[in-house]
C-alpha cells in the first residue's frame, strides 16, 4: 500500500471556505477516481512563521502503478479545480510506502 500525502498551508482569510471545499468537493472527487481507497485529512498542529494554517491530506492507494495512473489520468484536471484558491496556498506532495501497520 502507498500513501499520497499532500501538505497544504492555506491563508487564514479563506481557510473556512477552503476546508469546506476540500470536504465536500475535492476529497470526494479524488476518491471518485477509483484510484484511492480512503482519505484522511488532518490539521498540522504547528504555528508556521509564514502564517496560515497547515493541513495534511493522506490518500491511500494499492500500488505505485495506481498512483502513476492518477498522475496521468486525473491530477491535472483535479489540480485545476483549486483555481479559486490560487496564490493563497502552498502545497507539497510526498509519496510514502506503508512498511508496517499494526
Amino acid at each position: 500500500m502507498y500513501i499520497y500525502n499532500v501538505t497544504i498551508n492555506i491563508q487564514e482569510d479563506i481557510h473556512e471556505e477552503w476546508v469546506n471545499w476540500m470536504k465536500t468537493e475535492h476529497i470526494p472527487d479524488m476518491l471518485a477516481t477509483g484510484k484511492f481507497k480512503k482519505a484522511l485529512m488532518s490539521r498540522v498542529l504547528v504555528n508556521e512563521e509564514m502564517g496560515g494554517i497547515t493541513y495534511s491530506v493522506q490518500y491511500t492507494t494499492e500500488s505505485k502503478a495506481m498512483l502513476q495512473k492518477y498522475y496521468e489520468e486525473n491530477a491535472p484536471a483535479l489540480r485545476a479545480k483549486s483555481k479559486p484558491f490560487e496564490g493563497k496556498f502552498v502545497a507539497f506532495r510526498t509519496e510514502m510506502e506503508i512498511v508496517s501497520e499494526q
